[in-house]
C-alpha cells in the first residue's frame, strides 16, 4: 500500500479525528467478522482509538462517495446495507457488490488514491471510517493486521472473479441461487437467521448484479417457490429447502 499521509487532507483527517475517543474496536459486537478479528487483546489496545476515526450516519438513499472522489478512507459497516457500482459510458449503472455490516467499503480506491465505484445506502446505515493514512501506520506496527487486509483484499478479488464466472457460465436460476446462497452464508456469519431474507435491493438492483432483467429474477423466484425451494413475500424470502438451492447452483433439477 502506498503512502498517502502526505496527501491527506489536514482538515478531513483532523475532523475524522475529532469523534475517537467514542469508538473502541474491542467493545464493538462486530469485531470477531470485521477487520480486527484475530487480534490479541495487547493488538485490539494498541489500535483503540486509533484504527477508527469517527462513525457516520448514512441515511437510505445517500451516497457515501462516488467514483472519483479522493480515496483517503476506508469504511467498515457497523449497521445498515450498501450497494457500489460503476456507470457505463452510457450512463448505465453497474452494480459491483452488496455491502452488510462487518464489510469494509472503498478498497479498490486503494491504489490510485481515487474511489473507482459510488456507494450507496439502501437502508439508513452507519460506518465506521478508518483513515488511510493511519491503517497504513497501524499495519507497519501490527503484522497480524496487515494480514488481515491483504486476506480481505484478496476475498475481494476471488468474489470477482466468482461473479465473472457466474455472468459468463451461469443460467439465470444458477445465479440466482448463487446470490440467495450467499447472502445465507454472510448472514450466518452475523447470528441472523440464515433462512429468512429480507432483501435490502429491488429486483432490478439484483438482476443489474446477477446480468438478468428484472423480471427474470422474479420469474426465477416464482419458480423456486413453486418447486419449494422458498416462499416469497414481496422482499422476504424465506429459504425452506436450502439443499434444494445448493443442487441448483450445482446444475441438478431441483424436484
Amino acid at each position: 500500500m502506498k503512502s498517502l499521509q502526505n496527501s491527506l487532507n489536514p482538515q478531513l483527517f483532523r475532523s475524522l479525528h475529532a469523534a475517537a475517543c467514542q469508538v473502541q474496536c474491542s467493545s464493538c459486537n462486530l469485531r470477531e467478522i470485521c477487520l480486527p478479528v484475530g487480534l490479541t487483546r495487547e493488538e485490539l489496545e494498541r489500535i483503540e482509538h486509533r484504527l477508527v476515526a469517527s462513525r457516520r450516519k448514512v441515511a437510505r438513499g445517500e451516497t457515501l462517495f462516488r467514483a472519483g472522489d479522493r480515496a483517503d478512507a476506508v469504511f467498515a459497516v457497523r449497521t445498515g446495507f450498501f450497494k457500489t457500482f460503476a456507470r457505463s459510458q452510457q450512463g448505465n449503472e453497474q452494480i459491483t457488490g452488496f455491502q452488510m455490516a462487518g464489510e469494509l467499503i472503498g478498497l479498490s480506491g486503494i491504489d490510485s488514491g481515487l474511489h473507482e465505484v459510488d456507494a450507496v445506502a439502501l437502508e439508513d446505515s452507519q460506518v465506521c471510517v478508518i483513515p488511510l493514512a493511519e491503517l497504513e501506520a497501524l499495519e507497519r506496527e501490527l503484522p497480524a493486521l496487515q494480514a488481515r487486509l491483504h486476506r480481505i483484499m484478496s476475498h475481494e478479488i476471488a468474489v470477482g472473479h466468482e461473479a465473472m464466472l457466474q455472468l459468463g457460465s451461469m443460467h439465470a436460476e444458477e445465479r440466482v441461487a448463487a446470490f440467495l446462497l450467499n447472502l445465507m452464508h454472510r448472514l450466518g456469519a452475523r447470528g441472523f437467521s440464515a433462512t429468512s431474507l429480507l432483501l435490502r435491493m429491488s429486483r432490478d438492483e439484483m438482476g443489474t448484479f446477477l446480468g438478468l432483467t428484472a423480471e427474470t429474477v422474479s420469474r426465477t423466484l416464482t419458480g423456486f417457490q413453486a418447486k419449494g425451494l422458498l416462499v416469497v413475500r414481496q422482499r422476504l424470502i424465506e429459504v425452506t429447502d436450502p439443499a434444494g438451492l445448493q443442487r441448483v447452483l450445482g446444475g441438478a433439477d431441483a424436484d
